[in-house]
């Protein structure tokens, strides 16, 4: 399975001590070189040096696509994009709203930090998605609440 993710996905999974959920769910991850350095750069929270870690593949960077559409999009997101098309990647992890429908455009799967826990709760990696969203919440990372109610009702942690 070839998985690409782009940077908020770290920044997020980090923020809450689960950035191992990754491999666990997908084994190998596919990280685009400028996506590592967006990670690097620092910030509030601290991401390990994606380089370091054993199940991330780096992939160089290309020529910026000429595809218009990715125009709109960050470095970040463009790498992540163009080069999940070109290695025909199984799934694509992206969070922000304008990169994940460009990337559904061209027809890739995409899925985003809150269907990774999601996923994770369904096989039993963590024990409360809602608990998990709340967290990331409580470091700044926001999520659509109507989303989450959503996904948390789905599996069963709220009632509808």
């Amino acid at each position: 399975m070839i998985v690409f993710s782009n940077t908020t996905p770290f920044i997020a999974l980090s923020s809450i001590g689960q950035l191992e959920l990754l491999p666990a769910l997908f084994g190998k991850v596919h990280v685009a070189e400028s996506v590592a350095r967006e990670c690097a750069e620092g910030g509030r929270i601290l991401v390990p040096d994606l380089w370091t870690l054993s199940w991330v593949v780096q992939v160089s960077d290309e020529e910026t696509s000429t595809l218009p559409i990715l125009f709109e999009l960050d470095r970040g997101e463009q790498q992540t994009i163009g080069l999940a098309r070109k290695c025909n990647a199984d799934r694509v992890i992206i969070d922000e709203r304008l990169g994940r429908r460009v990337a559904e455009y061209l027809q890739l799967n995409v899925t985003g930090t809150l269907g990774v826990l999601a996923k994770a709760k369904d096989i039993g990696l963590i024990p409360s998605f809602s608990e998990a969203a709340q967290t990331m919440r409580e470091q700044g990372i926001h999520y659509n609440v109507g989303l989450v109610a959503r996904i948390a009702q789905r599996l069963g942690e709220i009632s509808p």
